[in-house]
């Protein structure tokens, strides 16, 4: 498709000029761009699709060289980074090498601030337009807060936070979902373009000032005016909450209606805040499928767009899904079982629990910290519930796991989804540190398994008889050929590669052990012999594993997760008490420099990759 609006300096040279007619053009050009690019990439589909008209209106109206922009959460700015300069880049989305999926300030200045988790624009923008003011700065900080991150808390501390002296900040409500206020027909849009007006604001700023400096009579007039105008909105919008903390309400608007959010946006340009836009905007809006089915279309890999006949195609096997079979089918048994999930339950597999447990399971929204307390206190009542949360994510709630379960000895299991490298999105969804920051609590018993047949076996034994703070972590998508052959020995650690007199030796864990064992079947080849050991239970680290150990000369142990503080850096302190004098080799994720790209060039960055591996072994990394 040739493109008539849409072209690499779209904001510098054209946008500002095109008309109603071309301005819709271009967001339909947009659309068919996003649909294709990302059918190729992979990428968020249904969030950038209802986005696509909000940002070429404010792309249109605010100059960003001067203004300043926070997403929330991130994945919504596809448009956004194509009206900024990064159309010729969109061919790497989230690839090695190409632009990132979430707003990233080494990528390009007008992104302000990193979003790749929910709930933190409107702090952030609030600390920024905070800022602005004390240096004197012109420009608006404008947040979009989709209507998910008002499940999560952090939201309300940042708007408890607001106050009159930030009339630089525009909050702009992307409702996708739910309903906070009604739309109650013409009054409502009638009411709206009348407070949106530059006439209307101008003649209410004036009238305010002429009652206020009125003798007598003036200021009483003014009060009765306000508490009348606060009752009507009372009985139009059925909600006053934003303004109460002193928010200018405007809306509920179509989000999607680029033209009339050109004229909003025009009106409410120069207008003093605090301002709260609500828009209703459609998720996945313009395909079809995506509109049908937005969820499924939320983060996509590569697709054929042409000939999507079911867009509700159950997506192949995975860690997650066996995961949330097992638990379904061990929640038939035993009615005490529930599950909790933040805001995922398709990401974590959960869906096959809802289905048949419905009663059973709660989904608390984009509130990981509401999860596990809600979760310590199902268990302190005699449930036995499951909170299955994105090792990302989870490290939100760091303060809960040990304040509201590892100190009360809460009967709480955790199922750890996407625990270590993550492909596609980035340094904000690694989940590289839950091995670590959970291997600091020395009652929490950690189990890292490397196929289905050690998930299946090790889920149902942490769940059924195991009590207390504990978890079971592993990554996304699917089991290898290679690590599925490795089977399930029942035991806390395994030698997954043996050689004839071996003094050198690796230690693994999770699914870095299929890199540990190619690399160990090169050793072969070049006439080196070696062992490999595989840790299944990481927190605490069996103790047996430490008598093995004390018998080589050299140790390397490969861990797809931070070094410092690492499951490497506990077994080295416990081998180091035991007297051990040999040559003890890390080679682990550096907390930093983590870019967009596929798993396997990720292990190849750190130095996991088997090749790597191998190189070490040769001696390399003990000179």
């Amino acid at each position: 498709m040739e493109y008539t609006y849409l072209s690499e300096n779209i904001v510098k040279n054209q946008l500002q000029q095109l008309n109603n007619e071309q301005t819709l053009v271009l967001c339909e050009e947009i659309r068919h761009f996003l649909i294709q690019n990302v059918s190729q990439t992979g990428g968020h589909l249904s969030s950038n699709l209802g986005t696509i008209e909000l940002s070429v209106a404010l792309c249109k109206v605010f100059d960003f060289e001067e203004n300043a922009i926070v997403w929330d959460v991130g994945h919504q700015c596809y448009t956004y980074k194509l009206l900024t300069g990064r159309m010729n880049r969109f061919n790497k989305l989230r690839e090695k090498g190409g632009i990132s999926g979430f707003p990233q300030p080494n990528e390009s200045k007008y992104d302000f601030f990193i979003s790749g988790h929910g709930n933190t624009s409107l702090s952030a923008a609030i600390g920024i337009a905070t800022a602005k003011k004390m240096k004197g700065e012109k420009g608006k900080v404008i947040a979009i807060v989709g209507d998910g991150a008002f499940t999560g808390g952090m939201i309300y501390e940042g708007l408890n936070n607001i106050n009159d002296k930030l009339d630089n900040l525009i909050i702009i409500l992307n409702d996708n979902k739910m309903s906070i206020s009604k739309n109650v027909g013409a009054m409502s849009r009638y009411l709206t373009k009348l407070r949106t007006s530059r006439e209307y604001s101008n003649a209410k700023k004036q009238v305010e000032d002429i009652l206020e400096k009125t003798p007598i009579i003036g200021k009483p007039i003014r009060e009765i005016i306000l508490d009348t105008k606060s009752v009507l909105r009372r009985a139009v919008y059925n909600s006053t909450f934003f303004e109460e903390l002193g928010l200018q309400y405007v809306g509920l608007m179509d989000g999607n209606d680029v033209n009339a959010l050109t004229n909003l946006f025009e009106n409410i340009k120069y207008r003093k805040g605090p301002l709260f836009i609500h828009l209703e905007t459609v998720k996945g809006k313009g395909f079809k499928p995506a509109e049908e089915n937005p969820g499924a279309f939320h983060g996509v890999s590569t697709f054929d767009y042409m000939h999507i006949t079911d867009p509700d195609n159950t997506p192949p096997d995975s860690y997650s899904n066996v995961m949330g079979k097992k638990l379904t089918e061990l929640a038939d048994e035993n009615s005490n079982i529930c599950s909790v999930t933040a805001a995922m339950k398709y990401g974590t597999g959960l869906q096959f629990f809802y289905k048949k447990h419905k009663e059973r399971f709660f989904d608390v929204g984009m509130a990981e910290q509401h999860a596990v307390t809600f979760s310590a206190g199902l268990a302190k009542n005699g449930l036995l519930p499951v909170t299955a949360i994105y090792s990302t994510f989870l490290q939100r709630s760091y303060d809960q796991i040990i304040h509201d379960v590892v100190l009360q000895n809460a009967n709480v299991m955790f199922a750890i989804d996407r625990a270590g490298l993550v492909p596609g999105d980035g340094e904000t969804h690694q989940g590289i540190y839950d091995a670590a920051f959970l291997g600091q609590i020395s009652d929490f018993v950690l189990f890292s398994p490397s196929n289905y047949s050690e998930l299946e076996y090790w889920f149902e034994k942490l769940l059924l008889h195991f009590n207390g703070p504990r978890g079971i972590r592993y990554c996304r998508g699917g089991e290898s050929p290679e690590l599925k052959d490795l089977g399930c020995s029942g035991e806390l650690f395994d030698n997954i590669f043996k050689s004839s007199n071996a003094k050198k030796a690796f230690i693994t864990y999770g699914r870095e052990a299929e890199e540990v064992m190619a690399a160990c079947t090169m050793a072969t080849e070049n006439d080196i012999n070696v062992d490999a050991y595989k840790l299944l239970q990481i927190n605490p680290i069996p103790e047996k594993l430490i008598d093995v150990l004390m018998r080589y000369e050299e140790l390397i142990f490969a861990e797809e997760g931070i070094e410092n503080g690492g499951v490497a850096q506990r077994l080295l302190k416990l081998l180091h008490q035991q007297g051990y004098k040999g040559k003890y080799i890390i080679i682990a994720v550096k907390n930093k420099g983590i870019d967009h790209a596929t798993v396997k060039e990720l292990l190849k960055d750190f130095n996991l990759d088997a090749k790597s591996l191998f190189e070490s072994l040769k001696g390399n990394a003990f000179e």
